[in-house]
């Protein structure tokens, strides 16, 4: 108690130091630091509304109250003597490492510049919607140093119309609807608030040697920025303890920081490791496919970053990445920041397949539920919604409707409420006719968003979504209402091939399956754009991508059939690059949706931008993984595996893309992750569903009921 009554005190002259309205405003807009995270951590607790993420030396996107809403665009360290230096931990050499006693994601990041070292660690409070910071800095030629904290708040997701100002010896940030509080130890001996890019802290520091020559109280609305010094100097004082907390009101936000504050940084940081090992001890061991410790910590890794991606006040709201890849971090692309950290149904499914696999059912039994909860009243789902089930993008996607069918079946729900609302699910997919006068299976997008036709892996899940519904409604008691169902089903395997599979394609003499046909005529050379500044239109007979093995992994068709395997060749020959890190595959050919060549960010519609590069997607290998264990090939597909481990970064982050043999290699090492999205859910899914697969022998979540009915005839 005496250390707080200190550290209250303290915090009284900096707050009169401070004084005046900063001009100026509102400064430049808010874009969100990049997107290839290093860490990303919440506790276990529902109490605890808030999540933290670390990207590139500092501690990035903070989100409250939900994972849809960020609510600070970074924190970080300012080390500057005062006269020759002046550095922030972004900008030099840094490591993150993962921590944390049976893997809790408890994060280090160790930073270094001139004459000096910097070591943060970052955990959440359980008990309260704050983040704990454990600052320690020191001088390695025994020169005094000054160290500063920026904080750039960007409060219910906007970060252009906060006010910032002192109270109660704390810096305050609020806007409508949300407040936070950022608090030291022994408090700040000098503070500054202003505007992103005209007198923000970091400005006033580089601008003037180490000093800030304004100590502007209060600023906003606009995008404001925080600073404060702490009273440490790194020689005689060298560790600080940092609160960032937030509440609905500022005062809200000050009482959940200073009570942070009072608890400290270990007692919070010892409750936090125990919520989590608690959570991983009540799930079953890592498999006993993986041979190496750093197999077994990816895996556990992966687990907890799936079960961290969980609203806590939307129970079963599963969001794809705690991350803003490219142009998606600005205004541009979208009205709102996202869309990954909204609620996908297809990456739902996949995220509530792997925690099935880890053993975590609960988990999986909410995921189901938070689909159902959010279906649209005509049957089918959004393209995505926010964790509270408001939809963002509203494009029918058919396999994403009939997603919650495979889920249920895996999961065997057959209750009435649930069946009630598949039933609504399968009456829309039998109904659905697009604006072109197509019907099912043609779909208004498949799987990556951009493209209307017929899908091989979108018409894959209706089918076995179809006959997994059929299944459930005879075990659910009402098996007259699943003839229908089944009919249409049989129907749509039969004629997969018809719509699908060129005879006459440029790849092979052979049928070979195609990404998607525009008017289910695979033959005719029909012609269309593939979008993200590919502009020049392609004959559909020369874009093919891996969306068939969904016919395999879901059961509708056999893994020997002679067309899938001629589509494997051609697959392999046109989209497989071998890295550094194993073999990987493009998404599909020509796909534009990735950096720019010489590494900038991707992004559209902005005339100066002409081509952009899709790159490796790791979660083809633990596809053609699950593949493999149907063709009986363990070994092949313990190589995947290994492969999808070779993507991870430090703290065992997987990306959405890896860097392919294309420029900026060798800049950025081929194998590696891209700026996209990391940690990518799905991935981390996929790379749990293999390894829980590779021990049983075959996939998890393959429904045999699909393969008793087309395989065994």
């Amino acid at each position: 108690m005496a250390g707080v009554a200190r550290a209250e005190g303290a915090d009284t002259p900096a707050a009169a130091r401070a004084s005046g309205e900063a001009p100026g405003g509102p400064g430049a807009s808010t874009v969100f630091t990049p997107a290839d995270k290093t860490g990303f951590g919440t506790s276990r607790t529902k109490e605890s509304l808030v999540w933290f993420t670390l990207q590139g030396g500092r501690m990035s996107e903070t989100y409250y109250p939900d994972l849809s809403t960020p609510a600070a665009r970074q924190t970080q360290l300012v080390v500057t003597d005062g006269r020759t230096f002046v550095e922030r931990l972004s900008d030099g050499e840094s490591r993150t490492e993962l921590c944390g006693r049976d893997g809790a994601p408890v994060y280090r990041l160790t930073s270094k510049g001139t004459g000096w070292c910097a070591v943060t660690r970052y955990v959440t409070d359980p008990e309260r919607a704050s983040v704990l910071i454990d600052v320690d800095v020191r001088s390695e030629t025994n020169a005094p140093l000054r160290v500063f904290l920026l904080h750039d708040p960007s409060l219910s997701g906007d970060g252009d119309d906060d006010s910032a100002f002192p109270q109660d010896g704390a810096l305050v940030a609020k806007d409508k609807h949300a407040a936070s509080a950022l608090v030291a130890h022994d408090g700040f001996a000098e503070s500054t608030v202003g505007y992103l890019g005209v007198n923000d802290g970091w400005s006033e520091l580089s601008e003037n040697n180490g000093n800030l020559e304004h100590h502007y109280a209060t600023a906003g609305p606009g995008n404001v920025l925080q600073t404060g010094r702490l009273r440490i100097d790194g020689r005689t004082r060298t560790r600080q303890t940092v609160v960032l907390g937030f509440g609905e009101k500022p005062a809200d936000a000050v009482s959940t920081a200073r009570r942070s504050l009072r608890r400290g940084f270990d007692a919070a940081a010892r409750a936090y490791e125990r919520g989590w090992s608690d959570y991983l001890a009540g799930l079953p061991g890592t498999p006993g496919s993986l041979r190496t410790p750093s197999q077994q910590a990816l895996y556990t890794a992966s687990v907890v970053t799936l079960a961290a991606g969980e609203d806590k006040r939307n129970p079963g709201a599963f969001i794809a990445s705690p991350s803003m890849p490219w142009d998606f971090a600005s205004r541009h692309v979208v009205p709102e920041t996202g869309p990954y950290h909204l609620v996908w149904p297809r990456d739902q499914y996949q995220i509530g397949t792997g925690l099935l696999a880890a053993g975590d059912r609960a988990a999986a039994e909410r995921a189901l539920d938070f689909m159902l909860r959010t279906q649209e009243s005509d049957g089918h789902w959004a393209q995505n919604c926010k964790v509270d089930g408001e939809p963002f993008w509203t494009n029918i996607q058919l396999d994403e409707t009939a997603a919650p069918m495979l889920l249920a079946w895996l999961l065997d729900r057959h209750d009435a409420r649930t069946l009630d609302r598949l039933v609504r699910a399968a009456d829309f997919i039998l109904g659905f006719k697009s604006e072109e006068g197509y019907k099912a299976p043609y779909s208004q997008q498949e799987r990556w968003e951009e493209q209307s036709g017929y899908s091989p892996s979108t018409i894959a899940s209706v089918i076995a979504g179809l006959v997994c519904l059929g299944d459930l409604l005879e075990r659910g008691g009402q098996g007259e209402k699943a003839a229908e169902y089944l009919k249409a089903a049989d129907k749509w395997q039969k004629s997969v091939e018809d719509w699908t599979v060129t005879t006459k394609g440029p790849d092979s003499s052979e049928p070979y399956y195609l990404r998607l046909t525009k008017n289910g005529k695979p033959d005719s050379g029909m012609k269309y754009e593939l979008g993200n500044n590919i502009e020049t239109p392609v004959d559909q007979r020369t874009v093919v991508d891996a969306g068939f093995l969904e016919l395999v992994r879901l059961g509708v068709k056999r893994a020997d059939d002679p067309v899938i395997l001629n589509s494997l060749a051609v697959v392999d020959r046109k989209l497989a690059v071998d890295t550094p890190s194993g073999r990987h595959w493009y998404r599909y050919s020509g796909d534009g949706y990735g950096e720019q060549p010489n590494g900038e960010q991707w992004t559209v519609n902005r005339p100066e931008v002409k081509t952009t590069h899709g790159r490796l997607w790791p979660i083809f290998s633990g596809e053609r993984g699950e593949y493999e264990l149907l063709c009986g090939d363990r070994q092949s597909a313990a190589g995947r595996l290994r492969d999808m481990a070779s993507t991870a970064g430090e703290t065992l982050m997987l990306p959405e893309q890896v860097w392919d043999d294309r420029p900026p290699v060798p800049r950025e090492q081929s194998g590696t992750g891209t700026a996209s999205a990391t940690p990518l859910a799905w991935t981390h899914a996929q790379y749990v569903r293999l390894a829980r697969s590779l021990e049983r022998g075959t996939p998890v979540e393959y429904p045999t009921v699909v393969a008793e009915r087309y395989l065994r005839r």
